[in-house]
Formats: C-alpha cells, sequence, structure tokens
C-alpha cells in the first residue's frame, strides 16, 4: 500500500434498526466474526491502530470502556462462532442529535475519522447521516468547548464502508449478505429431519421462515428442497390461490407423492394485502383436502449456529476490501458498501443501495409484483422464474418427440442429483422424452438406458452421490458403441454431469463427430466435482458440500488443538492437483499455511512456516493448522511435512496428522449446491431446446458447430455457455487443471490474516460502481448500532 502510515483505524459493528422494536437486542448474523476478524488484521497489517466499540452505537454514545483496543490475538478462534463477540445493542440516544454528537466527541478524542459498519439499511443509513451531519457536529463541539479547533482540523472529514450483515438477504446490491448462507444451512437441515418424517406418515409439512420484507430465504429453500409451493412477500399469489394450492397437493399425492411441502416467508400476503400464516394454510389444507397437516415456525434457530463456510470466507473478502475501500477514500469519496456480484467483490455507494432497497418496500406497497421481483437483483429473479418453471407449469399434452439424455461422469459428488432432477423436469415441462443413462459412459455405451419420470426424481435435491451411477471411463475406448447406442435410442441430445472426466469426455466426443455423424448432436457439460477444476466455470457443483465438510472437521480439530496446547495439526485435502479446497478451507478455517501444486513451494517456504509457528506458540496462541492439497508436490508429501514439522518443533510443539479422503465426497448436499445444480440442470435444457431448434435442418438434427458443444459455467457474475474446443486453450491436460483460477488472488488475504508479512496486491481491487442512474433524495432514518470504526486524519489520504 502507498502513501502516508495511517495512525487508528477503529471498527465498529452496527446491527439493524427496528423502528417498533427500538428497545429489543439486535440480531445479529452469522459471518460477522469472521468479518472483524479481517477488518481487525488487514486494518493492523496496513500499520494501524484497531478499536472495538462494543454494544454498537450504544457503546460508541457511551465511550469508555466501551472502546478498546484490537489486538491481533483478540480475535483468535472467531471464524467458527456465531453472533457477535463484541456485542450489539439498540440505541435511543444515537438516535437523537445530541446522543450522535456525544459518539463524535468520543470518536474525535481518539482521532477515529474512518468507520466500517456492518449491519442492515437502517444501520447503514443511520452512518451515512452521521457522516452528513460530520462537520456541523464538530462546529458545535468546538462551540461548547468539548474539543479544540485543531482537534477539529485533525477530524475534518469522516469516511464510511458498510459491510451488509442480514440473514434475509433483503439489501439490494448484493448477491448474497453476510449470514444469509449459514441461516440456509440451519432451514435446510430442519427441512431434512422433517422430510424424514412426513414420507414416513404421508403428511404435509408447511415451514416458516423469516423474511417479513424479503422471501429470499423461502424461495431458495423452496428451491432446495423441491418444496411444492412457496409465498413470498414480493409476489403474493393470484386471486384463487387457495384453489389452486389444494389442485396442486392433491395432484403430486396422485402422482404417488408421500409427502407436501410449503414454505411460508413470515411476511407473506395475499394480493390485498392480508397477511398469510402457516396457520391458515393449515386449516385450508385439513379443511379441503383432509391431509394430516403440521406446520413448524423456525424462529430465530435461522439466526443461530456455527457459520457456514460461504459466510466466513465472504465476510473476510468483505472486511479485506472495507479496509482497501477506507485507505483509498477522499473527502469527496461516497459512503459505499462493499459487496458480492458473481464471485467479485464490488463497492457500491451506499444511498443508492438503500433507496433501491426501499423502492422494493415502495414496489410491493404500490402492488407492482413484477417490480418488485426485478429490483431484488438479478439473482432473486432468476430463483424465483426457476422455481415457477419447475412448480406451476404442468407438462404439455403435446410431445416434442425429442430425447434427451443425462449422464454423470466422473467421482460422485453432493448436488450432482439435484442438477439431474431439474434438467429431467425442465426438459419434461418442454415436452422432451427425458432418458437417464446409469453407470456413465460405459452404461452409455452399454445400453443401460431407461426413460425417467418426473416422479422418478422426487426428493433428488437433498441426496448426496449419484443416483444415476457413474464412473470414470473415458469415451474414447467405446465410441462406435457409443455411437450405435445413440442412434439405437434415437438419443437428440446429451447432457454429460461431472467433472474433469466429463469435460474431457465431451471433448472426445466432438473429436469423434468426424467419424461418427451420430454424435453430431447438441451437448453440454454441467461441472460437478468437488475438486472445483473444470476449465470454463469459477465453481462446480459439489466443492461447496467438501468446503463445508472440510472447514467443519478443521473446527473440531482446532478445539482439540487449543484444549491441549501447543499442537500442529497438518490436514491433507482433495482435490487432485487443483488447490481450490486447501486454499478456500484455509480461508475459513483461519489456517497458518495451506500447500497447493499451483502455489510452488520449497525447503525454505517450509522452513519459514516452521519458524513462523515457534514464533507463534510464544503468544496466547498455541496451535497450528496446516493444510496440504493431495498432488501440491511428489516428494513433499503429507508424510513428510508431518516428520519435518515433528522434527523442527521439538521441544516446543507437537503434530498430529488426518487424511480426510472420500468423506469429502459424501454427505448431504449444502444449499448453496441444491440451489446450484438446480439452476444449472434447467439453463442447460433450456440452452438445448433452443439449439435444436438451430441445428433442425431438412428433417433431422445435425450438429457440428463448435458451440454446439459446451460447458455450461459460472464465470464471474452470470452463467455462460463456452464452446469445448475454445476452453482446450486454457486447460493443463497433464494436471488436469484450468491454466488459471481466480481463487489464487485470494491466497494473500490467507496469509496475511495469518500474520505473515508479506505484499497485498491491490491492483485489481474493486471500484465504485452504481446500481441505480439517477439518484432520489429521501429522508434518512437514524440506524441503531453493532460497529467497527476506522481511524485515520483527513491529511492521510491513500490513493
Amino acid at each position: 500500500l502507498a502513501g502516508p502510515p495511517v495512525n487508528t483505524i477503529t471498527l465498529y459493528l452496527f446491527g439493524q434498526i427496528s423502528t417498533k422494536l427500538l428497545q429489543e437486542t439486535l440480531p445479529v448474523w452469522l459471518g460477522m466474526n469472521a468479518a472483524v476478524r479481517a477488518t481487525v488484521r488487514v486494518g493492523i497489517y496496513t500499520g494501524a491502530k484497531v478499536y472495538f466499540v462494543h454494544e454498537g452505537y450504544q457503546g460508541l454514545v457511551d465511550g469508555g470502556d466501551n472502546i478498546k483496543l484490537a489486538t491481533w490475538e483478540s480475535v483468535s478462534m472467531m471464524l467458527q462462532l456465531g453472533g457477535t463477540v463484541i456485542g450489539s445493542a439498540r440505541c435511543m440516544d444515537f438516535r437523537a442529535r445530541e446522543g450522535r454528537m456525544k459518539a463524535a466527541l468520543n470518536l474525535v478524542k481518539l482521532g477515529i475519522t474512518n468507520l466500517c459498519v456492518i449491519g442492515g439499511d437502517g444501520s447503514l443509513t443511520g452512518a451515512n447521516q452521521f457522516r452528513k451531519e460530520w462537520a456541523t457536529l464538530l462546529v458545535d463541539l468546538v462551540k461548547a468547548g468539548k474539543i479544540t479547533d485543531d482537534e477539529a482540523r485533525k477530524s475534518c472529514h469522516l469516511n464510511i464502508v458498510g459491510m451488509v450483515g442480514s440473514i434475509d438477504n433483503d439489501f439490494c446490491g448484493t448477491d448474497m449478505t453476510i449470514g444469509t448462507d449459514s441461516a440456509l444451512h440451519r432451514i435446510i437441515e430442519v427441512v431434512d429431519a422433517i422430510t424424514t418424517t412426513a414420507q414416513s406418515h404421508q403428511r404435509t409439512f408447511i415451514l416458516e421462515v423469516m423474511g417479513r420484507h424479503c422471501g429470499y430465504l423461502a424461495l431458495v429453500t423452496a428451491l432446495a428442497c423441491g418444496a411444492d409451493w412457496v409465498f413470498i412477500p414480493e409476489m403474493p399469489p393470484d386471486d384463487g390461490w387457495e384453489g389452486h394450492l389444494c389442485r396442486r397437493l392433491a395432484d403430486q399425492r396422485a402422482r404417488g407423492s408421500r409427502l407436501n411441502v410449503i414454505i411460508v416467508a413470515e411476511g407473506a400476503m395475499d394480493r390485498a394485502g392480508n397477511p398469510i400464516s402457516s396457520e391458515d394454510i393449515k386449516k385450508l389444507v385439513e379443511k379441503n383436502l383432509g391431509f394430516d397437516t403440521r406446520t413448524t415456525v423456525l424462529g430465530h434457530v435461522q439466526r443461530g449456529g456455527t457459520p457456514s463456510a460461504f459466510d466466513r470466507i465472504l465476510g473476510s473478502r468483505m472486511g479485506v476490501e472495507a479496509v482497501m475501500a477506507l485507505l483509498e477514500a477522499t473527502p469527496e469519496t461516497p459512503a459505499c458498501v462493499v459487496s458480492l456480484s458473481g464471485n467479485q467483490a464490488v463497492r457500491l455507494p451506499l444511498m443508492e443501495c438503500v433507496q433501491v432497497t426501499k423502492d422494493v418496500t415502495t414496489a410491493m406497497a404500490e402492488k407492482r409484483w413484477e417490480d418488485a421481483i426485478k429490483l431484488r437483483g438479478k439473482s432473486f429473479e432468476n430463483n424465483w422464474n426457476t422455481y415457477k418453471m419447475l412448480a406451476h407449469i404442468n407438462p404439455p399434452d403435446t410431445k416434442s418427440n425429442i430425447n434427451v439424455a443425462i449422464v454423470n461422469i466422473g467421482a460422485p459428488c453432493a448436488g450432482m442429483n439435484a442438477a439431474v432432477r431439474s434438467a429431467v423436469r425442465i426438459g419434461i415441462i418442454q415436452g422432451h422424452n427425458m432418458l437417464a443413462v446409469h453407470d456413465g459412459f460405459e452404461g452409455l455405451a452399454q445400453g443401460k438406458i431407461e426413460p425417467i419420470t418426473w416422479t422418478g426424481v422426487s426428493g433428488w435435491t437433498g441426496k448426496g452421490g449419484s443416483e444415476l451411477g457413474t464412473k470414470r471411463v473415458l469415451p474414447s475406448e467405446y465410441i462406435e458403441e457409443i455411437s450405435l447406442t445413440i442412434a439405437k435410442f434415437n438419443i437428440h441430445s446429451l447432457v454429460i454431469i461431472g467433472g474433469f472426466e466429463a469435460y474431457m469426455g465431451g471433448l472426445e466426443l466432438v473429436q469423434g463427430r468426424d467419424k461418427y455423424e451420430e454424435l453430431c448432436i447438441p451437448m453440454v457439460v454441467i461441472p460437478a466435482t468437488v475438486s472445483n477444476n473444470v476449465p470454463g466455470s469459477d465453481f462446480s457443483i459439489g466443492a461447496d458440500t467438501a468446503l463445508n465438510t472440510i472447514t467443519s472437521t478443521c473446527d473440531r480439530i482446532k478445539q482439540s488443538a487449543a484444549g491441549t496446547k501447543r499442537r500442529v495439526f497438518i490436514i491433507e485435502t482433495a482435490g487432485g492437483y487443483c488447490g481450490y479446497l486447501a486454499t478456500m478451507a484455509g480461508l475459513a478455517a483461519g489456517a497458518d499455511a495451506a500447500y497447493i501444486y499451483e502455489d510452488k513451494f520449497g525447503i525454505r517456504d517450509l522452513e519459514m512456516n516452521v519458524e513462523h509457528l515457534v514464533q507463534k506458540m510464544k503468544t496466547d496462541v498455541k496451535r497450528g493448522l496446516i493444510l496440504r492439497n493431495e498432488n501440491c508436490n511428489a516428494n513433499y508429501t503429507t508424510d513428510f511435512i508431518f516428520a519435518l514439522y515433528s522434527e523442527e518443533g521439538k521441544g516446543i510443539f507437537d503434530c498430529r496428522k488426518n487424511v480426510l479422503g472420500h468423506m469429502q465426497q459424501g454427505g448431504t448436499p449444502t444449499p448453496f449446491d441444491r440451489n446450484f445444480g438446480t439452476k444449472m440442470g434447467s439453463k442447460a435444457v433450456l440452452w438445448i431446446t433452443e439449439k435444436l431448434k438451430e441445428v433442425y435442418r431438412h428433417g433431422r438434427i445435425f450438429a457440428n458447430t463448435p458451440d454446439s458443444a459446451c460447458v455450461l459455467g459460472m464465470k464471474k457474475r452470470a452463467l455462460t455457455f463456452q464452446p469445448l474446443a475454445e476452453l482446450k486453450e486454457q486447460t493443463d491436460f497433464v494436471h488436469r487443471i484450468p491454466k488459471t483460477s481466480w481463487w489464487l488472488k485470494l491466497r494473500p488475504i490467507m496469509k496475511i490474516l495469518a500474520k505473515y508479512n508479506i505484499s497485498l496486491d491491490t491492483s485489481e481491487h474493486a471500484h465504485m460502481e452504481h446500481v441505480i442512474k439517477k439518484r432520489v433524495s429521501m429522508p434518512a432514518p437514524i440506524g441503531a448500532a453493532h460497529q467497527i470504526v476506522m481511524k485515520n486524519t483527513c491529511t492521510s489520504q491513500i490513493v
């Protein structure tokens, strides 16, 4: 970082504001502590002093012992903790100018001129209001003789950056707010548990989840569990919904389903604005259908528990970006929020985001439902459209006479079945005949193919592994048999779901088109592998589930190490030559080092890491965690590293090792993998449907152009189709990885948070973007608080 040294950074966390419940304790969100930890440590890394303000805005107003210096060790063992370790409280005093003047006095006396705010739109709006009146507050403090002219001059400007914490994901401008993914984990755990009893007793279950003004949790839960109906405030059901709901539930039972699941957001209402409660729906179902019906209101269980790996990484990335934004701020820089768009960190003007969030509420009040959905953002809109197709569109009476085959390739992973289910049902909705291929390309060659129906994939979203069966065999040795099978079953297109073998298999089928005309059909590869090593996609189905498995294991191991003291654990992760799991788990679990193939290391690096741990054992944090990707180095094996650390740490620390193995491929899919798989399967079949129209010529299907065989992947901010042939240039075939990977840029963050003295490349930091073209002036309510504040004098501007 270039520029003058920064003297002090103080961090405040702000909680959500509710004008109705001002005396209540503020809600807190899982993942907050990761943001606190990252902001503190990166602030210290830049040479700043970092302060906590305990109990939010109340602590800011009261000052004294509520504002304490944060140290590197003070944020250790925080990543796995829910809630917030520095407290949160609503504050009536800060809503009055007198209270804000007290807060300004406390900041000026400590020389604090930067605030990093974690909270909802009310708290962020309150911080912005505080910033806008900062100059006049200083004038009043000088007049009252509470600060000197020199103190006022040194604190002449207040910079603000926000991070959004809300399990409802109700803040416009970001794909995910801190805490949302963890809340979905809690909800899906309950849904999975309820599903088993519901199937046993043939019951209808109605689950009410949080979301007074935003239906994100309800909507994604409905997608992730394959719910029969979802009620959200942004899109109330049409008039006469009662009859439609009962017909749908009865139809599902007639198709052989043993259970019904209905998801209700707590703010659900009808078109007239009347509330729709879970009890109302229960009475309706029991009266009209006579089904055995139960309701479950999840309540505050959604706020508790351990943060997910996604929330830890999100909080850490946002914390780092917040520090960068403050260090680069000038008096002309508007207050901003750091947020997530796809896998990219972005900065957005705070009040633009707040305005769009309020516009959603206005749209709902004016019954502009479609506008409300669009204002929530592209991610929300895509979720809604996918849900509508899967839950509210009946299969057509007429068929397209198109046969679409689905095959799983490579190692099994969580989320594969969600993609298959979505692809099958969207295909049936399009009028296609869907065919299931068992046991990979080998099964395709041997004709292990059968029709798969709507009910045949019921309940698949929550199942791990591969229901179709999968093998690593590539098609090259069966290419002639595969072509004959395609002709025999009259297969018109192929959906290939799997990892690097699926990608390689797709390439081999494309190469075989020159010899076998039967292979001239549209093909799409959906990446699904724990290794996340498929070129053309930043994420693969299954990687999030594996990452959470590794992270939870590391939490238990760290707890053991903390109890025994002076112990270092060496953990081997999966991934082949791809270091994604080791790197991201290192960031999520707070590892001291993560060895991967892409980031070369030698004996000098190992020596430095051992010395780092030796020094760490002299502090209050007497434990260590080292991750090693299974193929990071042929010579520096897990056993070698274990032996090296054990020898060099004699008398200082002892070592243990753990090879996680195939447990990383198992388990039920996380909400992310269920939702991601569902959307990928849906988009793949819709693409195939359009591609078939393009390649239908002279009464037959003939597809031999590069764009007729693609990988469907998430690239930065969107799902894109990229021709297999074009991706060859981007592939390291020897090591089965892409030549470039976006997540490698996160490795310096992991090392800095582990207290390594390295340089941080800020050349690709997020730039300020916009969410609306025209600013709308609105009165700004003052928020309550749970805070992180940063300090700098207005003469120390870093560019």
